[in-house]
C-alpha cells in the first residue's frame, strides 16, 4: 500500500512565487507565479510617464554629447602641451638601456 506523503508549499524569497514541494523527492512538482501590481491606473498616466521619460534620455543625451565634446577639446589641450614640452626639451640621443651598462 503506497503511503501518502503531503506536499508543502513554499514562498519564493525572491520573485514571491509559491512552490508546492514533495516531501519523499524534494522537488518542486508545482509553480504559481506571483501576481505583479499594476505599474499604471489609466493610459493618460501611462503616455505622460513616457512622455517624460523621453525628455530625460533626451536631456541624458545631450549631457553626453557636451562632455564628449568638452573632453575633445581637453585632450587636444593635453596634447598640444606634450608637443611642446618635447620641443622644448633638448634631445640628448640615443637612450642608455640595461644591457649596455653590463
Amino acid at each position: 500500500m503506497a503511503k501518502n506523503h503531503p506536499n508543502f508549499e513554499v514562498t519564493c524569497p525572491c520573485c514571491s512565487a509559491v512552490l508546492k514541494i514533495d516531501e519523499e523527492t524534494r522537488s518542486v512538482i508545482a509553480h504559481t507565479a506571483a501576481v505583479k501590481p499594476k505599474m499604471f491606473n489609466d493610459m493618460e498616466a501611462a503616455a505622460k510617464a513616457m512622455r517624460e521619460q523621453d525628455s530625460r534620455r533626451e536631456s541624458i543625451f545631450q549631457q553626453s554629447v557636451e562632455a564628449q565634446r568638452h573632453a575633445s577639446d581637453l585632450l587636444e589641450k593635453k596634447f598640444q602641451e606634450a608637443v611642446k614640452k618635447a620641443k622644448e626639451t633638448p634631445d640628448t640621443g640615443k637612450p642608455i638601456r640595461d644591457f649596455d651598462l653590463d
